[in-house]
């Protein structure tokens, strides 16, 4: 089974590739430190890889801008989509929540050892999703995803989704433009974003 190593520390790359070899079922095909690397590593393997274990924190790059490159160049090239499970020592429920729903398979803490990581992959090679035990507590006390943000907040990642300025914005809500940046300051420090794109995928 072909694996991409996704994670900007070169050392856990290593640790997890000797790892899965070891089992003698595994085959790490590409360790990547960016997106960049990751789909290069994408554009060049035959067999492209089954299996992508993603960092979320790649230096300054959110590892999660990978799952929509990653579905458009499967979709381009017309292959099967890896199964990807994000490894991330970020226990955020939130960007559990996102990561699922950009296209992730699981979602696993790196406090978790090999006997973990091997379930993990043993249950989305079969199609199942895979979310740490702390995280699944973490996911069934939250609300959603709103409950992250206030009411205005809501309102206003719902205007960008439908493609509103701030002037705009700030125009429907009856508050002035500054206002407005400051919701949007808070809703990128809330989730990591910093950009309206990613914003509109929420």
């Amino acid at each position: 089974m072909e694996v991409l190593l996704i994670d900007d520390h070169p050392m856990v790359n290593v640790g997890i590739a000797t790892m899965l070899e070891s089992t003698g079922f595994f085959t790490v095909c590409g360790r990547a430190e960016t997106l960049a690397q990751a789909m290069g590593v994408m554009e060049t393997s035959e067999p492209p890889p089954s299996i992508v274990i993603l960092d979320l924190i790649l230096g300054e790059e959110n590892g999660l801008d990978f799952l929509p490159m990653l579905k458009e160049h499967c979709a381009g090239r017309k292959i099967p989509m890896p199964r990807v499970l994000v490894c991330s020592a970020l226990s955020d429920p939130f960007k559990t929540r996102i990561a699922l729903k950009l296209g992730a398979a699981g979602f696993l803490s790196k406090t978790g050892g090999k006997a973990e990581l091997l379930k993990a992959l043993d249950a989305i090679m079969c199609g199942k999703t895979y979310i740490s035990d702390e995280l699944n507590v973490k996911l069934n006390e939250g609300a959603g995803l709103n409950s992250k943000f206030t009411k205005q907040e809501t309102k206003v990642i719902d205007l960008i989704k439908a493609g509103k300025t701030n002037e705009q914005i700030a125009e429907r809500l009856g508050i002035n433009a500054r206002t407005v940046q400051n919701y949007i300051s808070g809703i990128y420090f809330k989730t990591g974003y910093s950009s309206r794109d990613e914003v509109r995928r929420l």
